[in-house]
Protein backbone atom coordinates (compact mmCIF):
# COMPACT_ATOMS: atom_id res chain seq x y z
CA UNK A 1 0.00 0.00 0.00
CA UNK A 2 2.87 2.36 0.85
CA UNK A 3 4.49 2.03 -2.44
CA UNK A 4 1.49 2.24 -3.80
CA UNK A 5 0.95 5.89 -2.61
CA UNK A 6 4.58 6.51 -3.41
CA UNK A 7 4.10 5.48 -6.97
CA UNK A 8 0.64 7.65 -7.27
CA UNK A 9 2.57 10.79 -5.30
CA UNK A 10 5.64 10.36 -7.82
CA UNK A 11 3.64 10.16 -10.69
CA UNK A 12 2.05 13.72 -10.55
CA UNK A 13 5.24 15.31 -9.36
CA UNK A 14 6.02 14.78 -5.97
CA UNK A 15 5.84 18.16 -4.96
CA UNK A 16 8.26 19.25 -6.98
CA UNK A 17 6.39 22.13 -8.69
CA UNK A 18 7.77 25.21 -8.47
CA UNK A 19 6.16 26.05 -5.33
CA UNK A 20 2.96 26.96 -7.38
CA UNK A 21 0.33 25.12 -5.06
CA UNK A 22 -1.82 28.15 -4.49
CA UNK A 23 -1.64 29.00 -8.27
CA UNK A 24 -5.04 27.34 -8.92
CA UNK A 25 -7.02 29.73 -7.25
CA UNK A 26 -7.55 32.35 -9.55
CA UNK A 27 -7.69 29.75 -11.94
CA UNK A 28 -10.96 28.28 -10.13
CA UNK A 29 -12.81 31.51 -9.69
CA UNK A 30 -12.46 31.71 -13.21
CA UNK A 31 -13.22 28.20 -14.14
CA UNK A 32 -16.44 28.49 -11.97
CA UNK A 33 -17.54 31.66 -13.49
CA UNK A 34 -17.04 30.31 -17.09
CA UNK A 35 -19.11 27.24 -15.57
CA UNK A 36 -21.82 29.75 -14.14
CA UNK A 37 -21.92 31.72 -17.32
CA UNK A 38 -22.15 28.61 -20.32
CA UNK A 39 -24.94 26.66 -17.63
CA UNK A 40 -27.07 30.05 -17.60
CA UNK A 41 -26.76 30.40 -21.50
CA UNK A 42 -27.54 27.01 -22.55
CA UNK A 43 -31.02 25.85 -22.38
CA UNK A 44 -33.00 23.23 -19.95
CA UNK A 45 -31.81 20.05 -21.55
CA UNK A 46 -28.72 21.19 -22.36
CA UNK A 47 -26.52 20.47 -19.29
CA UNK A 48 -25.13 17.09 -18.31
CA UNK A 49 -23.58 16.27 -15.14
CA UNK A 50 -21.38 13.30 -13.75
CA UNK A 51 -18.93 12.50 -11.48
CA UNK A 52 -16.27 9.59 -11.35
CA UNK A 53 -12.42 9.34 -10.26
CA UNK A 54 -11.99 12.24 -8.19
CA UNK A 55 -13.87 14.40 -10.62
CA UNK A 56 -16.81 15.68 -11.61
CA UNK A 57 -17.53 17.42 -14.96
CA UNK A 58 -20.35 19.50 -15.66
CA UNK A 59 -21.18 19.45 -19.65
CA UNK A 60 -23.53 22.35 -21.78
CA UNK A 61 -24.29 23.33 -24.71
CA UNK A 62 -24.42 27.10 -25.56
CA UNK A 63 -24.81 29.38 -28.69
CA UNK A 64 -26.67 26.90 -30.90
CA UNK A 65 -27.26 28.77 -33.92
CA UNK A 66 -27.50 27.86 -37.75
CA UNK A 67 -26.78 23.84 -36.88
CA UNK A 68 -23.84 24.85 -34.13
CA UNK A 69 -22.28 26.06 -31.36
CA UNK A 70 -20.03 25.73 -28.43
CA UNK A 71 -19.90 22.78 -26.31
CA UNK A 72 -18.17 22.95 -22.75
CA UNK A 73 -16.95 21.03 -20.28
CA UNK A 74 -16.01 21.71 -16.79
CA UNK A 75 -13.55 19.15 -15.08
CA UNK A 76 -13.98 20.14 -11.25
CA UNK A 77 -11.60 17.98 -9.26
CA UNK A 78 -13.71 16.74 -5.98
CA UNK A 79 -10.57 17.60 -3.33
CA UNK A 80 -8.54 20.32 -3.17
CA UNK A 81 -4.96 20.56 -4.44
CA UNK A 82 -5.55 18.52 -7.33
CA UNK A 83 -4.69 19.31 -10.66
CA UNK A 84 -5.61 18.01 -13.93
CA UNK A 85 -3.08 17.14 -17.03
CA UNK A 86 -2.71 19.71 -20.18
CA UNK A 87 -5.01 18.76 -23.27
CA UNK A 88 -1.34 18.63 -25.32
CA UNK A 89 -0.23 15.83 -23.16
CA UNK A 90 0.31 12.70 -25.48
CA UNK A 91 -2.31 10.21 -25.04
CA UNK A 92 0.09 7.98 -23.25
CA UNK A 93 1.83 10.38 -21.15
CA UNK A 94 4.85 11.38 -20.84
CA UNK A 95 7.31 8.55 -20.39
CA UNK A 96 3.95 6.99 -18.72
CA UNK A 97 3.31 9.62 -16.84
CA UNK A 98 -0.62 12.02 -16.78
CA UNK A 99 -3.22 11.33 -19.40
CA UNK A 100 -4.33 14.01 -21.42
CA UNK A 101 -7.49 16.12 -20.48
CA UNK A 102 -9.87 15.43 -23.51
CA UNK A 103 -13.11 16.43 -25.17
CA UNK A 104 -14.84 14.93 -28.66
CA UNK A 105 -17.38 14.03 -30.50
CA UNK A 106 -18.95 11.34 -32.46
CA UNK A 107 -22.24 10.48 -34.31
CA UNK A 108 -24.60 13.30 -35.20
CA UNK A 109 -21.88 15.99 -33.96
CA UNK A 110 -18.18 16.96 -35.23
CA UNK A 111 -15.86 19.60 -33.96
CA UNK A 112 -14.79 22.46 -35.61
CA UNK A 113 -11.56 22.80 -33.94
CA UNK A 114 -9.82 21.41 -30.95
CA UNK A 115 -10.72 21.92 -27.94
CA UNK A 116 -9.42 25.21 -26.08
CA UNK A 117 -9.11 25.71 -22.53
CA UNK A 118 -8.85 28.86 -19.86
CA UNK A 119 -5.80 28.03 -18.16
CA UNK A 120 -2.26 28.38 -18.35
CA UNK A 121 -0.08 25.10 -18.57
CA UNK A 122 3.07 25.01 -16.24
CA UNK A 123 5.61 22.38 -16.14
CA UNK A 124 6.13 20.40 -13.34
CA UNK A 125 9.35 17.63 -12.79
CA UNK A 126 8.56 14.32 -11.76
CA UNK A 127 11.07 12.30 -10.50
CA UNK A 128 12.42 9.78 -12.91
CA UNK A 129 11.27 11.14 -15.81
CA UNK A 130 13.79 13.37 -18.08
CA UNK A 131 10.94 15.88 -19.60
CA UNK A 132 8.76 18.35 -18.11
CA UNK A 133 4.89 17.64 -17.55
CA UNK A 134 2.35 19.73 -18.93
CA UNK A 135 -0.82 20.67 -16.01
CA UNK A 136 -3.16 23.19 -15.37
CA UNK A 137 -3.00 24.91 -11.94
CA UNK A 138 -5.19 22.38 -9.25
CA UNK A 139 -9.02 22.88 -9.13
CA UNK A 140 -11.40 23.37 -12.16
CA UNK A 141 -10.37 23.29 -15.64
CA UNK A 142 -12.68 24.40 -18.27
CA UNK A 143 -12.71 23.16 -21.92
CA UNK A 144 -15.16 24.30 -25.14
CA UNK A 145 -15.10 22.93 -27.93
CA UNK A 146 -16.89 24.49 -31.40
CA UNK A 147 -19.14 22.14 -32.49
CA UNK A 148 -21.27 21.39 -35.43
CA UNK A 149 -24.57 19.31 -36.26
CA UNK A 150 -24.48 16.88 -39.43
CA UNK A 151 -28.29 16.67 -39.20
CA UNK A 152 -30.79 14.98 -36.49
CA UNK A 153 -29.73 12.16 -34.82
CA UNK A 154 -27.83 10.27 -31.73
CA UNK A 155 -24.19 11.81 -30.62
CA UNK A 156 -21.55 10.86 -27.87
CA UNK A 157 -19.39 13.53 -25.91
CA UNK A 158 -16.55 11.35 -24.99
CA UNK A 159 -14.07 12.56 -21.92
CA UNK A 160 -10.64 11.61 -20.88
CA UNK A 161 -9.01 13.10 -17.86
CA UNK A 162 -6.67 11.93 -14.65
CA UNK A 163 -6.24 14.07 -11.44
CA UNK A 164 -3.17 14.63 -9.25
CA UNK A 165 -2.50 15.66 -5.93
CA UNK A 166 1.35 16.42 -4.85
CA UNK A 167 0.51 15.48 -1.51
CA UNK A 168 -2.30 12.66 -1.92
CA UNK A 169 -1.09 11.00 -5.40
CA UNK A 170 -3.71 10.42 -8.57
CA UNK A 171 -6.88 9.36 -9.20
CA UNK A 172 -7.80 6.49 -11.75
CA UNK A 173 -7.30 7.82 -15.29
CA UNK A 174 -10.73 8.27 -16.79
CA UNK A 175 -10.81 7.35 -20.86
CA UNK A 176 -13.27 7.50 -23.63
CA UNK A 177 -16.12 7.96 -20.89
CA UNK A 178 -19.43 8.27 -23.00
CA UNK A 179 -22.14 11.10 -22.58
CA UNK A 180 -24.88 10.52 -24.85
CA UNK A 181 -27.12 12.95 -26.40
CA UNK A 182 -29.45 13.67 -29.48
CA UNK A 183 -29.26 16.22 -32.14
CA UNK A 184 -32.12 17.76 -33.08
CA UNK A 185 -33.82 20.70 -35.01
CA UNK A 186 -33.27 22.77 -32.24
CA UNK A 187 -29.82 21.60 -30.91
CA UNK A 188 -28.49 19.15 -28.58
CA UNK A 189 -30.36 17.39 -25.93
CA UNK A 190 -28.34 15.52 -23.40
CA UNK A 191 -30.10 11.71 -22.76
CA UNK A 192 -30.99 11.30 -19.07
CA UNK A 193 -28.39 9.39 -17.15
Amino acid sequence: MALAACAALTACGGGRDGGAAGAGAGAATSAATSAATAAAAAPAGNTARFTENGVTVALSVSDWHDAQGTLTAVFTPEKKGFHLYSTDLPVTGVEGVGRPTTVTVTGGLTARSGPKVAAEVRMISVPGVDAPVPVYPDGPVTATLPVRAQGDGDATVLLGYASCSTQEGCTIPVADRPVRLRVTSGGPVFSAP
